[in-house]
């Protein structure tokens, strides 16, 4: 009996969440926001504790995530009506490269690395960080890219020889480079040191890019 009673409550609350999402509206799970994230955690929840206490009336189980989803769906259509709202419940995007300059403080607010960005560069085939007009983060986490023209990869990538104000010595050793000729190359662009450096890289053609610290 108890058996029956766990398979109808299963059935029943997955049709009722079921209804529930379909209320709630359309979205790609890569489009989500945090608030939609963190509703659809929530439903999860709730839905499971319903199947698996079954002392638990069938009422009191289902009234949390009606409670959940009423109160999803009246946030979602007053930020529809509202900007504010939308921006505070959303967030804004956050520019992280502008003219082909990395905005350092923007990524460090955003706890977004300089690997994540060049990996996502690299999947939009771009190659080169000057090539980007801007780069926005977007509030479901994925990175919109503006290049300047019509960019394609090249055979060879640009080689990252310094981050963060590290000297990265794989890159200049594949280039056939060290110390010393980077050190001149940054000075003939009025830096001392590479500390004062946040990214540089070189391409195949030997044009050196280079985005100093802001800080």
């Amino acid at each position: 009996m108890e058996l029956w009673t766990v398979i109808l409550r299963s059935f029943f609350i997955y049709i009722f969440v079921m209804v529930i999402m379909r209320m709630m509206g359309k979205r790609e799970i890569g489009k989500l926001s945090v608030f939609d994230v963190v509703v659809s955690i929530m439903i999860a929840d709730f839905a499971v504790l319903s199947i698996e206490d079954l002392k638990m009336p069938l009422i009191k189980g289902i009234m949390p995530i009606i409670v959940v989803a009423s109160a999803q769906i009246l946030l979602s259509y007053i930020s529809l009506k509202n900007a504010k709202i939308r921006h505070i419940v959303d967030g804004e995007p956050s520019v992280l490269i502008r003219n082909g300059k990395i905005q350092e403080k923007e990524m460090a607010r955003q706890r977004y690395n300089l690997d994540d960005l060049m990996t996502q560069l690299r999947e939009k085939n771009i190659a080169h960080v000057d090539d980007v007009e801007f780069a926005l983060l977007e509030t479901t986490g994925k990175l919109s890219v503006f290049p300047k023209k019509d960019v394609t990869s090249q055979v060879k990538l640009p080689l990252p020889v310094i981050i963060e104000g590290k000297v990265q010595e794989d890159a200049l050793k594949q280039i056939g480079q060290n110390r010393f000729w980077l050190k001149n190359q940054i000075q003939k662009y009025g830096y001392r040191d590479w500390k004062e450096i946040f990214f540089a890289s070189i391409d195949q053609y030997g044009k050196l890019y280079i985005d100093p610290r802001k800080d």
